[in-house]
């Protein structure tokens, strides 16, 4: 990113540390995160005209509780703490932070005292609405800062030392419960003299030059291509930079979506350098899986079956040195703690690299960008619309939507719900204003009458969410009358499920796939 400034973001635990990320690189500076025990020379390394300190789930009393390297705020460039990182500034500083009189989380207005630094754009005297999550709270400034903002809980909610170029805020602007916390996150910039000059018209020719580099002049590339926006911007860009050399292939693992196989074939018949690869290995798949229940186990059983075709489709073809993966930011966050102490929620099968007998390294063109970032740089690659806006489809398949012991037989009958769900919300003109609308196949069996007649068969579970990066989700509001089309086709339809329920919960505290 050498040709871009970037700002550096200090993760001290928070799950939405990766948010703070994200919106700077929609105000169109670059953004990296780092762990919050990085220090002096690794955040140097990155030449960052500012620092952000995140939040935390941690307080800051707690044993073994995250602490910053002190010499990285004198570093000499601007820095904003934010909820947990205000307390680290401030201890570091020489201010005192306590545990709150009164903890504070969820909705809250802040009261502006003084309209400067990182709220110099609010009016004095106004009320904001913001997003609270601590239970700490500063009680003593360090020597040099005021206090710029309170709220009924919290003495200072946003505090100045403008000579040092540091700034905190006790609430969080990069949720969107923040209504102005872009114009925060914007003003902080400003205060950095950033240029906006990022984005994924930038990012192509950079991100080409690092494949180059990485693959060197003659290395050979293999891609395994679901169809989905993530592979699919994947391979583009990475042909982009080596042209014939790379080789894509779709593995049918039997744990795909209704006439996926020949939709992946039809759309990229004409679009690659070499023809696709189509690795048959759906009964490989479901043997693997025969007797699991366990969902990391069949995550993990998965991720390794998908290594060893993709490593011996690889020999057929002569042999290949490295392996594109669309491994994404979220993957990496909800997979294993490499950039910050947040916590582990589900491992991602293309997280974590490859094993030691796969002769292959990995080459992860995305890994630091975000599905919307992706769906862009699609567009900038001329990749068709109905590419880039496809829904999300986890790695594992069907396998993580049927619940329970994976066959082939349970694996039909989703697929041919799931297949009801999509034709009825595309019908419904639902299906860009969702990031993912799915069905899953329950452990469950009830009671139903169908013709007078006893019935005792499986209950399908419909989950449909509105996100922008998958971080966080909501479940989406669908009208009446379209879960009613969902629930009378797929029980008619589908011989073998009498129930449908819809999903009503959000992310957090659920995730957006059941497993």
């Amino acid at each position: 990113m050498s040709s871009h400034q970037s700002i550096v973001v200090l993760d001290f635990g928070s799950q939405v540390t990766q948010l703070i990320a994200r919106r700077i690189r929609e105000l169109g500076v670059y953004a990296e995160i780092l762990p919050y025990d990085a220090d002096l020379a690794q955040v140097r390394a990155k030449a960052p005209v500012g620092l952000v300190l995140s939040g935390g789930p941690s307080s800051i009393y707690d044993d073994g509780a995250p602490q910053l390297d002190p010499a990285i705020l004198k570093l000499g460039v601007p820095a904003l703490g934010i909820c947990y990182g205000m307390y680290v500034m401030v201890e570091g500083l020489g201010g005192k932070v306590v545990p709150a009189s009164r903890r504070e989380f969820g909705a809250a207005e802040i009261h502006i005292d003084e309209s400067a630094g990182p709220v110099g754009l609010f009016a004095v005297g106004s009320d904001e609405p913001v997003w609270m999550s601590h239970g700490d709270e500063v009680e003593r400034l360090p020597a040099g800062f005021r206090s710029l903002a309170h709220s009924t809980n919290c003495q200072h909610a946003a505090i100045a030392d403008d000579a040092r170029g540091m700034w905190a805020v006790q609430f969080h602007p990069e949720v969107v419960h923040t209504p102005r916390g872009g114009e925060v996150l914007g003003a902080f910039l400003d205060r950095c003299q950033c240029v906006r000059n990022w984005s994924m018209s930038s990012f192509v020719d950079e991100a080409v030059a690092r494949v180059r580099e990485q693959v060197g002049d003659h290395g050979h590339v293999i891609c395994g291509l679901s169809g989905g926006v993530d592979s699919s911007v994947a391979a583009a860009l990475v042909e982009k930079a080596i042209g014939d050399r790379l080789h894509c292939i779709f593995v049918d693992n039997g744990l795909l979506r209704k006439n996926e196989r020949q939709a992946v074939e039809e759309a990229f018949t004409d679009r690659l350098h070499n023809p696709l690869v189509v690795a048959a290995a759906h009964d490989r798949f479901l043997s693997a899986l025969s007797g699991v229940t366990d969902p990391e186990r069949k995550r993990k059983i998965i991720g390794a079956t998908f290594i060893d075709v993709f490593d011996e489709e690889a020999q057929r073809l002569g042999g290949a040195d490295f392996l594109v993966q669309g491994t994404l930011y979220p993957d990496v966050i909800e997979s294993v703690s490499t950039r910050g102490p947040s916590s582990t929620i589900k491992t991602h099968h293309n997280v974590g690299g490859l094993p030691e007998r796969m002769r292959m390294k990995v080459v992860e063109p995305l890994r630091e960008l975000f599905k919307d970032e992706v769906r862009e740089l699609g567009r900038v690659l001329g990749l068709p619309e109905h590419l880039v806006w496809r829904h999300p489809f986890p790695g594992p398949g069907l396998a993580v939507r049927v619940l329970g012991e994976v066959t082939a037989a349970r694996c039909d009958l989703l697929r041919e719900a799931d297949a009801i769900v999509l034709e009825e919300i595309r019908n419904a003109g639902l299906y860009r204003q969702l990031w993912q609308v799915f069905g899953v196949l329950l452990p469950v069996q009830s009671v139903g009458v169908m013709g007078d007649s006893r019935t005792y068969e499986n209950a399908l579970a419909i989950r449909a969410v509105e996100s922008v990066d998958a971080m966080t989700a909501d479940w989406a509001h669908l009208p009446y009358d379209v879960l009613g089309r969902l629930s009378n086709r797929i029980i008619n339809e589908v011989r073998g499920i009498n129930r449908v329920c819809y999903d009503i919960s959000s992310k957090p505290p659920a995730t957006i796939e059941w497993e």
